[in-house]
């Protein structure tokens, strides 16, 4: 009689393989981009509310909170209160919309502002977003928030970050063109013109030098001082400074 074979352990999970990319098409950039997908019968893209423009009537959506489809109960509860404060502080709402079709179909999205749409291809990178860049994104794709510090309290931009990994799709977008640049040692960005970065990279947010007077008379506001290896993006333009130059052109009451 033959002894019973040992039972060997489960092989561990490998990788998550990502999906095909849906078909999709920037039109009308760089400064009004908007961006078109084609969804594949039972595909679903995840894009910000209040980004739609037009979708396929058999394109359903629904609204979800923005919080990882795997969070547990507290993260999600965490998700939803550093949401709110996202929404008091930097102006974003904390709900997403899926579209997803058993037919397939198209839908469109746009970003708030004049600005580019770029699309990156993540195969378990992990990219980090500032207020506002996130437009969309498809596959398994993981987000979650990243506080930029107390610091970054007294900047908008900044007090928040969106950190989204995984093997999927991601679209994000910019006010003005996105610009990459590769960094390697200290790189210091203008908080108002950060999109995101990626790579081993730390940052702290700091007054952009010169004192007190550096920090109320330069127009620079608050700075974000990279240090690691990695990829930087940065937009043309600056929100709030756009925002400031406005403000004095409203008459007063």
């Amino acid at each position: 009689m033959q002894p019973a074979p040992t039972p060997q352990p489960a092989a561990a999970p490998g990788p998550v393989a990502p999906g095909p990319t849906p078909p999709h098409e920037i039109t009308h950039g760089p400064s009004f981009a908007m961006l078109r997908i084609d969804l594949q019968p039972g595909q679903t893209v995840v894009a910000e509310a209040g980004a739609m423009v037009a979708r396929n009537s058999q394109v359903g959506m629904e609204v979800k909170m923005n919080a990882s489809p795997s969070a547990g109960v507290w993260q999600k509860i965490k998700a939803f209160f550093v949401a709110f404060i996202r929404k008091i502080i930097g102006g974003e709402t904390f709900f997403v919309n899926r579209f997803s079709s058993a037919q397939g179909g198209s839908v469109w999205v746009a970003p708030t502002t004049a600005g580019q749409i770029s699309h990156r291809r993540l195969a378990g990178e992990t990219i980090t977003l500032s207020t506002g860049a996130y437009l969309a994104s498809a596959g398994p794709v993981e987000m979650s928030m990243k506080f930029g510090g107390l610091k970054s309290l007294l900047a908008k931009e900044g007090a928040f970050f969106l950190r989204i990994s995984g093997h999927g799709d991601l679209w994000f977008t910019s006010y003005g063109g996105i610009h990459a640049i590769d960094v390697n040692g200290p790189f210091i960005v203008d908080n108002g013109h950060l999109v995101g970065f990626e790579g081993n990279l730390d940052f702290t947010i700091r007054s952009p030098g010169g004192g007190a007077m550096g920090f109320f008379a330069s127009g620079e506001g608050l700075v974000c001082e990279f240090n690691g290896q990695g990829r930087v993006y940065i937009q043309s333009r600056n929100l709030g400074a756009l925002v400031d130059w406005i403000t004095p052109l409203f008459p007063s009451k």
